[in-house]
């Protein structure tokens, strides 16, 4: 699952705790100050706009703060100030319609990096290919992002040997749809360097995501177009989200969270290459909204 209950209480111990250490001091330090260590771009835009206050969306008229979660685009902040980030894969995020726009943290995806990310709202869901799309949800079934491209080729070759000699069309069709895809997928660096990314990506083409209430999310998880996709989960994640699910255990996380660990696991493992914060930004929206929550929290004597 890639999002936590928009209606949840603040966590009374928010901290990415993928980072800390078994030293109990260590970690009380940790706990007060997470998401630390990320090359992100300034926040310094972010601290002027919110002192500004919200404005008007001049799409929809909301009073909105950053950006416009209903048009998906930014509020007193302008594109040259926000770091744009190019993907490796593109990502879907099927969204429940109950959803709350506002209190969602898929949109700071879209905004950040529009060219890649594709939201669409259930049951909305469009046609894939199962053997080039993984839905990251956690399940029985769910493999780790360093089993998942295995578990792909293992797909490709298993229908390559069933299918060798009666699927012409079929054959002809899909590699219309790879060429599709690939001429989607941005360039990476030098032509040469964004071949043989492709080449270590490959099959994966497309990476979907839930965004729900983790209450709502068997309606669209259990989808038949869903169905057939290869699962794929963060198992050694923990969030840092502030609205806490009771009862829920701390590695379901919030959308953005789900695909930045994502991203980076799929770096470092599938594409081999070490990670230097490539993605980082994915969080900068995140990052200070969470600093922004946990010094209010502070001030009220919460935390």
């Amino acid at each position: 699952m890639s999002s936590l209950d928009q209606n949840q209480h603040l966590h009374p111990s928010c901290r990415d705790k993928t980072t800390v250490s078994s030293d109990s001091s260590g970690t009380r330090e940790l706990a007060k100050q997470p998401l630390q260590g990320l090359k992100l771009a300034s926040h310094a835009v972010l601290e002027k706009a919110q002192q500004r206050g919200r404005l008007k969306c001049s799409k929809c008229g909301g009073s909105r703060m950053f950006f416009c979660y209903t048009c998906c685009s930014l509020v007193g902040v302008s594109l040259q100030e926000i770091p744009l980030i190019k993907l490796p894969v593109k990502i879907d995020i099927i969204k429940h319609p109950n959803e709350t726009d506002g209190k969602s943290t898929a949109i700071h995806a879209k905004i950040l990096a529009p060219s890649d990310v594709t939201i669409y709202t259930y049951p909305c869901i469009p046609e894939y290919d199962k053997d080039k799309v993984v839905l990251v949800f956690p399940g029985p079934g769910a493999v780790s992002v360093q089993d998942m491209m295995q578990c792909l080729h293992d797909r490709t070759d298993s229908r390559s040997r069933d299918f060798d000699k009666p699927c012409i069309k079929r054959l002809k069709c899909e590699e219309v749809q790879g060429s599709t895809h690939t001429a989607e997928n941005p360039e990476l660096g030098t032509p040469d360097e964004a071949k043989g990314l492709e080449s270590r990506a490959f099959p994966l083409q497309r990476v979907v995501f839930i965004d729900s209430t983790w209450n709502q999310t068997n309606k669209i998880s259990t989808d038949e177009r869903l169905q057939d996709l290869l699962q794929v989960e963060l198992k050694m994640r923990k969030t840092c989200f502030w609205r806490h699910q009771k009862g829920k255990p701390d590695t379901y996380l919030a959308t953005i969270e789900a695909i930045y660990y994502f991203l980076k696991d799929f770096h470092e493992h599938c594409l081999a290459q070490e990670y230097n914060g490539e993605y980082d930004n994915l969080l900068f929206f995140y990052s200070y909204l969470h600093s922004v929550v946990n010094k209010a929290k502070i001030s009220a004597g919460k935390c």
